[in-house]
């Protein structure tokens, strides 16, 4: 008999799911700050960088209470969104937008070390010899920070993967809708007898976030050779 459970399995299904659509959401404006605090001198500076890890050292149902006022249907921008439809809290989206300012910090933070490794000589180069600034950004900056642009995506993945405090505050844990895999795992240990579902349900997200790993080594190592 398994273990697992049919809402074992989709909330391992969707914690898939939302861990996918709140790396690639955080992506973009994660690889915008990283570039700005990298290479930006500019007033507020060390404000945007203390605001961006802001989720490291906050309690993560801090962070998620904080999510909760702000967006939810009373909040100031949440009931201006619920006017036209667009509803986060105790939904699946208000469970990746929770995980995806959960995985700013670890998306932001290697890619900025990644591009202050680039030799400036490299990016002037490029400059005086005609590039604008997109072609340099596309040609130069993205492959020579490739590496570590993968290794914040699989960090990012991860955190998402596995955020709990700020999940369950904002978008609670209803099963099918926002139940997670790591809310699941938790409900398992307050149960009589759930210890073996819960390390089942331990075990899965190892696998996933093994794997994961796996798959950005393998990754890395063609875009170095790629480069080479």
């Amino acid at each position: 008999m398994s273990l697992l459970t049919p809402e074992d399995g989709a909330a391992v299904l969707l914690s898939l799911k939302v861990a996918a659509v709140a790396t690639l959401a955080a992506l973009p404006p994660a690889f915008a700050v990283a570039l700005a605090l990298a290479r930006g001198r500019f007033p507020g500076r060390s404000a945007l960088d203390a605001l961006v890890h802001l989720p490291l050292v906050l309690p993560p149902v801090a962070t998620g209470y904080g999510l909760l006022i702000l967006l939810g249907r009373n909040g100031p921008v949440g009931s201006i969104l619920a006017e036209v439809g667009i509803v986060f809290v105790f939904d699946w989206t208000g469970a990746a937008l929770a995980a995806a300012v959960m995985a700013f910090p670890l998306l932001v933070r290697p890619m900025r070390l990644a591009i202050e490794a680039i030799d400036p000589e490299v990016d002037e180069t490029a400059r005086t010899l005609g590039a604008g600034v997109l072609p340099r950004l596309l040609r130069v900056t993205l492959p020579l920070a490739g590496p570590g642009i993968l290794g914040a995506v699989v960090l990012g993945f991860a955190k998402a993967l596995g955020e709990f405090g700020a999940t369950i505050t904002f978008a609670a844990a209803i099963p099918g809708e926002t139940l997670t895999l790591p809310t699941a795992i938790y409900q398992a240990t307050q149960l009589p007898g759930g210890e073996a579902r819960a390390l089942a349900l331990c075990g899965v997200a190892t696998a996933i976030a093994v794997a994961a790993v796996f798959a950005s080594n393998a990754l890395t190592r063609a875009v170095e050779q790629r480069r080479r």
